[in-house]
């Protein structure tokens, strides 16, 4: 099934637990998964017992997806909710599984600690507790001011000036959905200016606390930022905690 929304294009696959797979999955070939690859391969091992939802959003640059972009300025977090919020009224979800992976897992706590619509929360390759919004700040404002970059990178940079304020031990210790954490335990990214983002070691450091809030949590032994790619790898191990509490 495919249809669009005004400025949001978006399918559905398969028919069962109303699941959103997020960012960076994405609806459409890009760059990141030209011949939509990845998308199958996820879609290949959910899609037995999952409707499976999947978006071009945000719009990342021309030919990037089908979806018409947003004002740069506009992308902030309460937007990004209320957009997807949207969508997912549009296929009739009600409450749903949101699983998302970078930028998307960021989404995820978000919206899981905003609405209670998120039946489940997977929220893959980002720290729950501890993230580091302020070192993602600059780094998309190192990249909105460097030439000759594809992607929309000023969008991103309002998503995280929004969220600078945000409470995230309060709003974390408020999601009570079932919610999962999983990181490639070498998810260790180094940018210029000697920011660094020490994803797996936060996520380690952090996971005793994590444990006692009720999170379910997974480190991949060798693995790094684009473990997301490996669906073959993923979709079993994150399956193993999503099948059960899904009933």
């Amino acid at each position: 099934m495919s249809r669009r929304l005004p400025a949001i294009h978006y399918e559905t696959y398969g028919q069962g637990i109303p699941l959103l797979l997020g960012f960076p999955i994405m609806a459409s070939a890009w760059q990141g998964d030209p011949e939509r690859a990845i998308l199958k391969g996820y879609l290949d091992r959910l899609t037995d017992r999952y409707r499976v939802l999947v978006v071009d959003y945000p719009s990342l640059g021309p030919d990037i997806g089908k979806s018409e972009p947003i004002p740069a300025k506009e992308l902030s977090a309460e937007r990004v909710c209320s957009d997807l919020l949207v969508v997912a009224d549009e296929v009739g979800f009600d409450r749903f599984v949101f699983w998302g992976y970078s930028w998307g897992g960021v989404v995820g706590l978000q919206l899981a600690s905003r609405t209670d619509r998120v039946s489940t929360l997977v929220c893959g390759g980002w720290p729950p507790l501890g993230a580091p919004y302020a070192e993602m700040l600059a780094i998309t404002r190192m990249m909105a001011a460097a030439p000759d970059v594809p992607v929309r990178v000023e969008q991103f940079v309002t998503f995280y000036e929004s969220i600078q304020g945000w409470p995230e031990a309060e709003a974390v210790a408020r999601i009570s959905c079932p919610r999962m954490a999983f990181v490639g335990a070498a998810d260790e990214m180094n940018y210029p200016g000697g920011i660094a983002l020490r994803l797996a070691q936060t996520v380690k450091e952090r996971r005793p606390e994590l444990e006692r809030l009720g999170w379910h949590v997974l480190e991949v032994p060798g693995r790094d930022h684009g473990l997301y790619t490996d669906p073959a790898t993923v979709v079993p191990l994150v399956r193993e905690f999503l099948d059960p509490v899904c009933g």
